[in-house]
């Protein structure tokens, strides 16, 4: 079983986001010995361009149309990133929140991995139909103020809502997110936050039962879904 944590800020050790990933790692891994984890740092690696000669392979690719060599060896760096995410079982996010929302860099890998027919595909009803089922995702955010549902600013908190949009819209529905917030308004209550944080990382770490994921992703492989670039 595969964990793919994706880490979505730049500032390594410093991360208040990764202190509550790190601890849901060290929980996991003293429950679970039968999985792996492959980091993917979208700070610390190139991503492939959704632009010139892959966004022309993209819409030959919709259209039904073969790609020429040139074209095939770009458009392959697209689907290295896109096998690597569907290899994995669970996903593990670490995501602080900017500006209300994603950093950039989340938003670049999410714009170069959702493609159609491969994490998505419309059926004979023109109806979109997500193909990454059975899978477990669990978002650790920061937050410099406080966007829970009973404050005044939750209205603000687009993070949350566009990350479970676009990855239940590729079939992604198990998702659990821990927010350590407010972080900016004193010390105490950054204290607090990443406390209370950091132990309900580590309680979902010890709460969570492999053969409930094992199942969902059995199911999945009977209702045959193959994400393929050939399927139009």
């Amino acid at each position: 079983m595969k964990l793919l944590h994706i880490i979505s800020t730049p500032r390594n050790r410093a991360s208040n986001t990764l202190r509550l990933s790190n601890a849901f790692l060290e929980e996991f891994s003293s429950k679970q010995a039968d999985f792996n984890v492959e980091v993917i740092d979208l700070f610390n690696v190139d991503l492939p361009s959704v632009a010139g000669d892959n966004i022309e392979a993209k819409y030959s690719l919709m259209a039904g149309s073969k790609l020429d060599q040139h074209h095939e060896l770009s458009w392959r760096q697209i689907e290295e990133n896109i096998e690597s995410f569907l290899d994995a079982d669970i996903y593990l996010l670490s995501v602080p929140m900017w500006n209300f929302s994603i950093p950039y860099a989340l938003k670049y890998y999410i714009d170069a991995i959702v493609q159609p027919n491969y994490l998505f595909r419309y059926n004979e009803q023109g109806q979109p139909e997500g193909l990454v089922k059975g899978k477990k995702m669990i978002c650790m955010t920061s937050r410099g103020g406080d966007y829970s549902e009973n404050s005044p600013f939750h209205a603000y908190d687009f993070l949350e809502p566009y990350l479970r949009a676009i990855f239940g819209f590729v079939g992604i529905t198990d998702i659990q997110f821990i927010n350590a917030q407010p972080m900016d308004v004193t010390l105490e209550l950054r204290d607090a936050a990443v406390k209370s944080a950091i132990e309900q990382a580590r309680e979902l770490a010890e709460s969570i039962d492999l053969s409930l994921v094992n199942e969902a992703l059995e199911i999945k492989n009977l209702e045959g879904l193959k994400p393929s670039r050939l399927e139009n």
